[in-house]
């Protein structure tokens, strides 16, 4: 075992070391809280550091980030270094590079829309089946048209434009409904509280600044600030399965080489199985048994080995198990569950051991040469020799500074993508048609308008998003009346993509009515009219005396000469 390169794990009735060149052949470190897990993840990450290789693992409680700063002078490590006779033991600090997703501790991380994908979006969302189909169907819009999906506003705006043409998609794509889609856009609200809009933009992380050594050839430990990520649980899961997907997608085969390429630890590794759907446990599974002929090893993190589905279990070779305590039933199967993944060792019983394990202390299991598992061992792990704690905030600086990655991520790029483009569209069409018919005075603009059918596809040079937008040269003097304000999220007024109707008509002049009669006129007619009646009457009692029909007749005739 000698002859092959290894990292000195610890040692009990014999050394324990993990060859490297298995080391791509993934791993476990399990125990309660407080065995020492976190020392021996530090060890182990040092190890494949020292030969060159570069390691990702994820600082959840914050006392990995004294990686950077030399050590050796805690007591208990000299202590232990003396117990397991580690010659010429003294402190070393490591090349590190610090990452943060909220940009705070270290290098932000960033990556697109569609980077993520609709499974990964849909898994940090929380989403159902339907609602998944439906983010599905979006992002096969967007790619139909060629819209870029990198940032949050791209999303919203292109769910916003999906909700107000949800009969067209449905007749294309399957039914697509507003409240589908409603409860998507409040999912994303919840990721936007708890900061997931920051993880979302440009410049993306490049995964070569991950891969890197320093000068001397020692390979660069990235540590990822995951205190304040790990209030956002399903965040920091879907986080790490993506860098997880990324290293997957992006790396090469190499095949069986003699040290890993890249080791990737996976702390609170419960986190990421936690009501995941099979779909997800399917594509994790997956990506750890093909990940290992890319030259990655992968490390999972967890207090207890039933936290980590058997079809994975399966494929994590090394195994250092921590003590376990088993006060409930539930914890005495886990203690029979995690001897029984070791292979067996006639000197004691795993299980019994298990309990008896002290801080610091584990059961080991590491590939022989050949490639089998060894006989489970009980033994004291060695000690590191950075620092074993965190380092303070002006120490962190200092080493942010001096990265040579010190400027790269800092400042965020904004370029055009499905937001501007629909925004540009949305303004275009509704200026054309402002010039088809042309208002003769300014007027308020119809609501049935702004919220209006698309234009037709067959009449609409840009699909359903309408025309290009025009050259600045050749924009007209119109303003275009404001977009009202989205409601849930605290951006620049989202696109409203529906054709403005042109303005009506003003309605053709009515033939002027015949002048009636003044007031003046009214009473004078009356008047005449009155009196014509009593002079008729007179006269008719003169001549015929009352009554009769003669002066009946009289009277008809003297009342129509007189009028």
């Amino acid at each position: 075992m000698s002859e092959d390169l290894s990292i000195f794990v610890g040692a009990g009735d014999t050394d324990q070391n993990l060859l490297l060149k298995y080391g791509n052949r993934h791993g476990l470190i399990a125990g309660a809280t407080g065995t020492g897990k976190t020392v021996t993840l530090q060890t182990l990450a040092e190890g494949f550091a020292a030969y060159g290789v570069p390691v990702f693992l994820a600082d959840v409680k914050g006392d990995l980030s004294g990686m950077s700063q030399k050590g050796g002078d805690n007591p208990k490590a000299v202590e232990r270094a003396k117990l397991l006779k580690i010659d010429g033991y003294g402190g070393r600090a490591f090349p590190t590079m610090y990452w943060d997703l909220f940009g705070e501790k270290g290098q932000p991380i960033r990556t697109t829309v569609s980077e993520m994908g609709p499974l990964l979006l849909s898994r940090l969302l929380d989403l159902n089946a339907t609602q998944e189909g439906v983010l599905n169907i979006v992002f096969k819009v967007a790619d139909q048209q060629g819209l870029l999906l990198l940032d949050f506003k791209d999303l919203t705006s292109m769910l916003q434009w999906c909700a107000e043409n949800a009969a067209q998609l449905t007749t294309e794509f399957g039914n697509v409904t507003k409240p589908t889609i409603g409860a998507i856009q409040r999912a994303l609200l919840v990721l936007d509280q708890q900061g997931g809009q920051q993880f979302f933009g440009e410049p993306a992380l490049d995964l070569k600044d991950m891969i890197m050594r320093d000068a001397n050839g020692v390979g660069c430990i990235n540590v990822l600030a995951a205190d304040k990520l790990m209030q956002s649980p399903r965040l920091y899961a879907t986080f790490l399965l993506w860098l997880l997907s990324e290293l997957f997608e992006t790396m090469p085969e190499v095949g069986d080489t003699d040290r890993p390429k890249f080791v990737f630890f996976f702390d609170e590794a419960h986190l990421l199985f936690d009501d995941a759907p099979k779909a997800l446990i399917d594509k994790i599974e997956q990506v750890v048994r093909l990940i290992r002929s890319k030259g990655v090893g992968v490390y999972f993190i967890s207090q207890n080995p039933l936290d980590v589905p058997e079809s994975v279990l399966g494929q994590l070779s090394n195994r250092v198990q921590h003590a376990l305590r088993a006060f409930t039933p539930k914890d005495q199967k886990a203690v029979k569950t995690a001897a029984q993944t070791f292979r067996p060792n006639k000197k004691f019983d795993a299980a019994d051991a298990i309990i008896e394990l002290g801080v610091g202390e584990a059961l080991v299991s590491f590939l022989d040469a050949k490639g089998a598992p060894t006989p489970v061992e009980r033994c004291f792990v060695a000690p590191p020799q950075s620092r074993i704690g965190p380092a303070t905030d002006a120490e962190r600086q200092v080493v942010i500074k001096a990265s040579p990655l010190a400027g790269k991520y800092e400042r965020v790029v904004d370029r055009d993508s499905a937001y501007e483009v629909l925004m540009g569209r949305a303004g275009a069409g509704q200026h054309q048609d402002a010039d088809m018919t042309p208002p003769a005075a300014p007027s308020a603009p119809r609501r049935r308008g702004q919220y209006g059918a698309p234009p037709p596809p067959d009449t609409a040079p840009g699909g359903p998003w309408g025309t290009p937008p025009l050259q600045p040269q050749q924009q007209p003097q119109w303003n275009p009346p404001p977009p009202p304000q989205a409601p849930t999220y605290d951006t620049p007024p989202q696109p409203r993509l529906r054709r403005s109707l042109p303005p009506e008509e003003a309605p053709a002049p009515r033939a002027p009515a015949r002048r009636t009669d003044s007031v003046v006129d009214a009473i004078t007619k009356s008047a005449a009219r009155t009196v014509t009646n009593v002079v008729v009457r007179e006269a008719t009692k003169a001549i015929f005396g009352r009554g009769g029909i003669g002066s009946s007749i009289v009277r008809g005739v003297l009342g129509g000469l007189l009028k």
